[in-house]
């Protein structure tokens, strides 16, 4: 189901995708893990279920696709039928769509594809395999909406594009808050866990001290042959849940887990991060990154681009 944000979106013809949770089946789902960006197996129920998560995303990113090919006004020489901004699970999925419809589209992510595709399991595969082709690191600058009311000039930091409709497969994250240290650029590096069992038998550092962090660093200790460690800049994780704060100090006691505390990310090479704590510098033994350090959201941008946002606050 689309949120009512979403609803807002239809009528002004500019879509919003964002994930929530849920359970969906269908083609989608079939062409995502023939594709390689949705496990073809796996448990559900589980904490870090990748199957639903990206399920869902792909099922929103396939109902906006199928909302859009509605609308008449494609074919029109010289304007794209459509814009797709972002490219996760939705954005490629909805983008896997345009190609069927045999749309005239383009898909544009402002991250690499290391830093977005390869977020999720088995994603490199994605574009080898169907001939998805992604404009990566453009971003988007603004969406006007041309004289004619039925048409958008999307504006980015390398050019602008003349479409009949602009999908935009954002999520609510926003752009990961990432740490400005040499190396973050490296396909090892990725802000988000989807799929736990990508890192068995990896030395894995997980970054950050909230429950999206801790949740991802015993989540992944529980892979066969992880070791698993986790670096936060405060003392203790106050801001975490009580279970999540038991269950990492359970593993650290264990010896399942290290925790380094008090300590910073200085520099992520191929095999290794150096961290500064509070008996200097040192070098740890590393296969894989994952940042949890919150994301900048993109309220502003939607609130620039005309779409109305409402925050509700209350109890979970």
């Amino acid at each position: 189901m689309l949120s009512r944000l979403s609803r807002r979106c239809h009528r002004a013809r500019v879509w919003y995708c964002k994930a929530r949770c849920g359970h969906s089946h269908g083609q989608a789902e079939l062409r995502a893990i023939a594709a390689g960006l949705l496990p073809s197996s796996g448990p559900c129920g589980s904490q870090f279920d990748a199957r639903s998560v990206l399920r869902n995303a792909i099922e929103q990113g396939r109902q906006a696709l199928d909302s859009i090919r509605k609308l008449n006004g494609f074919g029109r020489a010289g304007q794209h039928d459509l814009v797709i901004v972002g490219a996760g699970p939705a954005g490629i999925a909805a983008s896997l769509g345009a190609m069927d419809a045999k749309l005239n589209f383009v898909t544009i992510e402002q991250d690499s594809l290391g830093g977005t595709v390869a977020h999720f399991p088995r994603g490199k595969l994605v574009e080898a395999s169907t001939g998805l082709t992604v404009n990566y690191k453009e971003r988007v600058t603004a969406i006007n909406r041309q004289a004619d009311g039925q048409s958008f000039e999307v504006v980015t930091d390398k050019g602008s594009y003349n479409t009949r409709a602009v999908l935009l497969t954002i999520g609510r994250r926003g752009t990961p808050r990432q740490l400005g240290v040499p190396g973050e650029d490296k396909t090892k590096v990725v802000y988000r866990l989807i799929d736990p069992e990508q890192y068995k038998g990896q030395k894995v550092l997980v970054v950050g001290g909230g429950d999206s962090a801790l949740e991802a660093a015993h989540t992944i200790a529980e892979q066969p042959g992880t070791k698993v460690s986790i670096s936060y800049r405060s003392e203790a994780f106050s801001r975490a849940k009580p279970k999540n704060r038991d269950k990492v100090a359970d593993m650290v006691a264990a010896g399942q887990m290290q925790a380094f505390m008090k300590s910073n990310v200085l520099e992520i090479n191929d095999d290794s991060v150096v961290l500064e704590t509070e008996k200097g510098k040192g070098k740890l033994p590393n296969d894989a990154v994952i940042i949890c350090a919150g994301g900048i959201l993109p309220t502003g941008f939607l609130k620039d681009i005309g779409i109305e946002v409402e925050t509700k606050y209350g109890t979970a």
